[in-house]
C-alpha cells in the first residue's frame, strides 16, 4: 500500500523528537496523575521517557491547506524508586497518550503545532471527526454519503444547480473553481482520458500532426481532456471528464501535497481509460479515482433536481403515449434525461435507479451486439451481482461446463428469447406478427417468475465501485469497458406457479412419449415426428423455405440432405432437443470439434420453439450459415 508515503510514517520520521520532548515535559509535570501500573517501585522518584510508538493518527480536513490530527501513541516510561536502598530498582511502564495537533500544509509541513496532550481515555478522547482523511490525505467517503458530498460540492462551486433542474456547464464550473480546460491529445494510445495539474511544470503531450511527443509549459490548475479517448464518444462523456477532474482538485489537493513531499516530480493526476490512475496501482490512488468516478455523475445530476425532472418527463410521456406503464416509456425517459443533463445514456440510467426507478435496470442492456428489450422484475429478486440476461457465447460455454445448467435448459422447459432463458409456457412466451417467439407483456414485467438467474463477476481485473449492481451488472451498454464471466445460479429454476409447472410437465411428458416411439431407422423417425406435428411436406417446405420435392426425398431416404437442411427441418418441426439430436445421430452427427456444429447444437437446444429464419439471423452473428 505504499506506507512509506503515508502521513503516519512522515510524522514518525519528522516529528519524533518534538513528540518525545513534549511528552517528557508532560509526564514530568503530571507524574502524580499518571496511571502507571507498578510492580517493583513502591514510591516514584523519577520518570523518564525511553521511547514512544505511534499507534494511530486520526486526521480531520480543514478549510484551505490546514489539517488537525489526533495522535495516539504508547510511551515507554522508566520509573525509579525514591527509596535509596532500592536505588537500583526501576521498571518500565507502558502508558497511552493522546495528542491534539495541527499543521498548515502550505508551509511545506514545517509549522507543526502540538495543541494539547493528555492521558488517553477511550471514552473521553473518542471524538467524531466530521471531514476525515486517510493517512494518505484521501477523504474518507462512504457510498451512502456520496450524494451529500456532491450537494456540498455544488453549494460551494455551482449553487444554481440546486435551485432548479438545469444542465451544468462543466467549463463554467471549472472556471468558477479557478481552473482552465484544454482540449488536446494527451497520449498516442488514447490511454489517458483526462489529467489535472497541481503545480506549474513542463509536461509531455502527443502531437498527432507530426506523430511525436512534445513538451509544453503547463500552469497549475490546468485540466486537459483528450478528445480521442474511448470514453469521449459523446457530449456526456466530455462533460463527465471535466467534472471528474474538478472533483480531483476539490478533494485531492492535500493528497497531492503529501505525495509531492516525497516526490517533487509529481505534478498531476493522470486518469486512464480503464479506471484508476495511470502508472500507480496503490490502493489509496484507487480510492481517489473511485471518488471522482462516483461523484462526477452525481454532481451533473443532483438527486433532488434529477427526481423533479424525471417525474416531469415521465408525466409528459405518459400523457403523450396514453399509457400508465412505465416500462413502455422508460427508454425514452432515460434518453430525455441524458440529453437534459448532458450525460451519457448509461449515467442517466444509473441515476434513475438511484432515484428509485427499478424499471430502469432492465433498460438498454447491450448483449450480443444489440440492446435487448426492456424488462422489469420484483424488487429484491436479484443480488447485486446477478442478472436475467446472458449472451449466446456465455450460454454456450455454460452448456458445456455446467452439467446442471445443461440438464435444465435442454429439457424443453426453457427457451432462449432476447438473451433470457424463459419458461416455455403460453403465459411467458408468445409470437409476434411474423411468427417469431417473443416474451409476453406479462413476462417482461415479471422476469423473476419465469427466467433463470445468472451470477456475474468481472474478468478484466479492473477495480470498480462498490455500487457494482447498478454500475455494471444490470447496465452493460455498448461502450462498457468491463468483461464479464457468467455463472449459472442454482435454485431459480422452479420459481413459477404450480399451474405453469403443471403445463411444463405435460409438455415434457408428451416429448418423452414421442421420444420413446423413435427407433434407429431414420425414415421411420422422420415420419413419426412429421405425423406428431401434423405438418405436410408443403408446410415444412414453406417454413424453411425449401423445395417440397427435396423435403420428400430426405424424408423417404432418397437423399441424405445437408446437415443444414436436416437442422432446418428439425427447427421447422419445433422438435425438442433430444429428438433433434436422435435424428441427426442417425444421419449426420454433429462434430464436437467443429465450431459451426457447436452453434448448430446451440440453436437446436435453445431455439427449438423459434422459426428457422430466427435461427438463421442469430447464426449470422457468428458467421455460421444455416
Amino acid at each position: 500500500m505504499g506506507l512509506e508515503h503515508s502521513f503516519t510514517n512522515y510524522v514518525k520520521e519528522k516529528y519524533y523528537n518534538e513528540l518525545f520532548e513534549a511528552l517528557q515535559d508532560f509526564i514530568t509535570d503530571q507524574v502524580e496523575n499518571l496511571e502507571l501500573r507498578l510492580n517493583v517501585v513502591e514510591e516514584i522518584d523519577e520518570v523518564n521517557l525511553s521511547d514512544i510508538e505511534i499507534k494511530q493518527i486520526y486526521i480531520e480536513d480543514l478549510p484551505g491547506t490546514k489539517i488537525d490530527f489526533d495522535i495516539l501513541l504508547e510511551a515507554h516510561i522508566e520509573v525509579s524508586d525514591i527509596n535509596k536502598r532500592l536505588v537500583d530498582e526501576q521498571e518500565i511502564c507502558y502508558q497511552w497518550f493522546h495528542y491534539e495537533c495541527t499543521i498548515n500544509l502550505d508551509t511545506h509541513f514545517k509549522n507543526f503545532v502540538i495543541k494539547h496532550i493528555d492521558i488517553y481515555n477511550q471514552r473521553k478522547n473518542r471524538k467524531k471527526i466530521k471531514n476525515g482523511l486517510s493517512e494518505y490525505f484521501v477523504p474518507i467517503i462512504y457510498k451512502e454519503d456520496l450524494d451529500n458530498v456532491a450537494t456540498n460540492f455544488l453549494k460551494e462551486h455551482y449553487p444554481e444547480a440546486l435551485i432548479t433542474p438545469i444542465k451544468i456547464d462543466p467549463e463554467l464550473l471549472a472556471s468558477q473553481m479557478g481552473l482552465t480546460v484544454h482540449m488536446t491529445r494527451i497520449s498516442k494510445d488514447n490511454s489517458i482520458f483526462g489529467q489535472i495539474y497541481f503545480k506549474d511544470t513542463v509536461s509531455t503531450f502527443y502531437d498527432e500532426t507530426h506523430d511525436k511527443t512534445i513538451e509544453k509549459k503547463v500552469e497549475k490548475g490546468s485540466i486537459f481532456v483528450d478528445p480521442n479517448c474511448f470514453f469521449l464518444r459523446n457530449l456526456g462523456s466530455y462533460n463527465n471528464t471535466i467534472v471528474h477532474e474538478c472533483v480531483h482538485w476539490h478533494l485531492h489537493k492535500k493528497a497531492f501535497m503529501l505525495k509531492n513531499l516525497f516526490d517533487e516530480d509529481i505534478t498531476k493526476i493522470n486518469c486512464k481509460v480503464s479506471g484508476g490512475v495511470k502508472g500507480n496501482k496503490k490502493e489509496y490512488i484507487d480510492w481517489m479515482e473511485w471518488q471522482a468516478n462516483s461523484l462526477a455523475p452525481k454532481i451533473l445530476m443532483p438527486l433532488n433536481m434529477f427526481k423533479q425532472e424525471a417525474y416531469s418527463i415521465i408525466q409528459d410521456l405518459m400523457k403523450e403515449k396514453g399509457t400508465n406503464d412505465l416500462l413502455v416509456i422508460i427508454e425514452e425517459t432515460i434518453d430525455r434525461l441524458a440529453e437534459f443533463f448532458g450525460v451519457s445514456r448509461l449515467a442517466a440510467k444509473i441515476r434513475m435507479i438511484d432515484a428509485g426507478y427499478d424499471e430502469a435496470m432492465g433498460a438498454f442492456n447491450f448483449i450480443d451486439g444489440r440492446y435487448i428489450p426492456t424488462h422489469s422484475f420484483k424488487k429484491g429478486t436479484l443480488e447485486r451481482n446477478q442478472t436475467f440476461s446472458i449472451g449466446a457465447v456465455d450460454a454456450g460455454i455454460l452448456s458445456l461446463t455446467d452439467a446442471d445448467f445443461a440438464r435444465i435448459t435442454s429439457s424443453g422447459r426453457y427457451v432462449y428469447i432476447d438473451s433470457h432463458f424463459v419458461l416455455n409456457t403460453p403465459k411467458y412466451v408468445g409470437k409476434d406478427l411474423f411468427g417469431n417467439l417473443t416474451l409476453t407483456n406479462y413476462a417482461r414485467h415479471n422476469m423473476n417468475e419465469c427466467c433463470l438467474v445468472f451470477t456475474i463477476t468481472v474478468r478484466s481485473g479492473e477495480r470498480i465501485g462498490s455500487n457494482y449492481h447498478s454500475e455494471c451488472v444490470l447496465n452493460r451498454d455498448e461502450n462498457s469497458p468491463f468483461d464479464f464471466e457468467i455463472n449459472f445460479h442454482h435454485g431459480y429454476e422452479n420459481s413459477t406457479p404450480d399451474k405453469q409447472l403443471a403445463y411444463l410437465e405435460k409438455v415434457v411428458k408428451e416429448n418423452s412419449k414421442i421420444y420413446k416411439k423413435l427407433n434407429n431407422d431414420f425414415c421411420d423417425c422422420m415420419n413419426t415426428v412429421k405425423e406428431w406435428r401434423g405438418y405436410t411436406f408443403k408446410d415444412i417446405a414453406a417454413r424453411i423455405p425449401m423445395e417440397e420435392r427435396q423435403i420428400r426425398r430426405i424424408f423417404n431416404g432418397e437423399s441424405k440432405g445437408s446437415i443444414q437442411a436436416l437442422i432446418s427441418i428439425c427447427l421447422a418441426l419445433y422438435l425438442p432437443p433430444e429428438i433433434s439430436f436422435h435424428i441427426l445421430n442417425l444421419s449426420q452427427p454433429l462434430s464436437p470439434i467443429d465450431e459451426s456444429h457447436q452453434w448448430y447444437k446451440f440453436v437446436l437446444t435453445y431455439f427449438h420453439g423459434k422459426t428457422v429464419q430466427e435461427a438463421r439471423e442469430f447464426l449470422k452473428n457468428y458467421n455460421v450459415t444455416l
